[in-house]
């Protein structure tokens, strides 16, 4: 098994394990809460990726570091918007695969800023995953938008812009740095939230490594990712891959939360992973995109 499928995996488990804590987390804290004082799981990595030889390397550094915090901070409200769609009474098993569509929104703004264009593969993704939304939506007693699922569009919207700079920072920076940034990013949040809303620290132990858990997971399986990719792994490849981690959520959740998945979700569920992959499909090299086999086609 070559190496960059290993971290992948890892990442998955990391992730997915960072999927399910969020669940009993959200329920027992407001969401701010939880990304503030899980803030203290990323400090280990910080020091880590602090040290690494790479770090300074990039053409523009600094320009780099500004993209990559900024993506941080975006993704760090992001987090908040997807723990209160939890406690607003969505599943982990639900929640999870439905905001792994942000690739949606960094194919959108992609084709708006960077003049990227879709290929049929990921049309198609576009199509499946508005099926998906509505089966999440449908047979729901609280009107046309159920409220965990109007709440996880947020994190859909905050995620996918935080990618696209993410994906431009990286062109500036190194990937060390990168991932620095982006964590660092993280602790705006943090450092404000005591100021709009008084945290508590009297907690029950269990619920403090649960906490250091939900931060650790999260900063490791962003450090795994730079692994999977450092070790040969193409980003088409790793980063649809790496947003499967709900597949190790779902499971998880009905063994530890005693989640029940219906019928309807299930297929909402497949049909979720199934765009995600589809998303994540690039064009090979020299194969036209839609819209330029459109044109093509209109020349001839």
């Amino acid at each position: 098994m070559p190496r960059w499928l290993i971290f992948t995996l890892l990442t998955m488990l990391l992730w997915g394990g960072w999927g399910v804590l969020s669940k009993p987390l959200s329920s027992a804290l407001s969401p701010w809460q939880v990304q503030t004082l899980s803030a203290l799981g990323l400090l280990p990595v910080l020091a880590l990726m602090g040290g690494s030889r790479n770090l300074r390397s990039g053409a523009k550094s600094a320009r780099g570091f500004i993209l990559a915090f900024a993506s941080g901070v975006l993704g760090s409200i992001g987090n908040v918007a997807y723990y209160q769609a939890l406690a607003a009474g969505g599943k982990a098993a639900a929640v999870t695969p439905i905001t792994a569509l942000y690739p949606l929104v960094t194919i959108v703004l992609a084709m708006v800023f960077l003049r990227e264009r879709l290929n049929r593969v990921q049309v198609l993704g576009v199509g499946v995953s508005l099926v998906a939304l509505y089966l999440f939506n449908v047979g729901g007693d609280t009107g046309w938008l159920t409220p965990w699922l109007g709440v996880a569009l947020l994190p859909i919207a905050l995620w996918g812009a935080s990618a696209l700079l993410q994906k431009i920072a990286t062109g500036s920076a190194s990937t060390e740095l990168v991932t620095l940034a982006f964590l660092l990013g993280e602790m705006p949040v943090a450092l404000l939230t005591p100021i709009f809303q008084p945290l508590e620290f009297r907690l029950p132990g269990s619920t403090w490594l649960m906490l250091g858990l939900l931060g650790l997971f999260f900063g490791l399986g962003n450090l795994t990712l730079i692994f999977a990719y450092g070790t040969g792994g193409r980003a088409a490849v790793v980063t649809p891959l790496a947003s499967l981690y709900a597949v190790v959520t779902i499971p998880l959740a009905m063994v530890f939360l005693h989640e029940h998945v219906a019928l309807r979700e299930w297929l909402g569920i497949a049909l979720t992973l199934a765009a995600v992959v589809a998303l994540g499909w690039e064009t090979p090299p020299g194969a036209p995109s839609l819209g330029e086999s459109t044109l093509s086609s209109r020349k001839s």
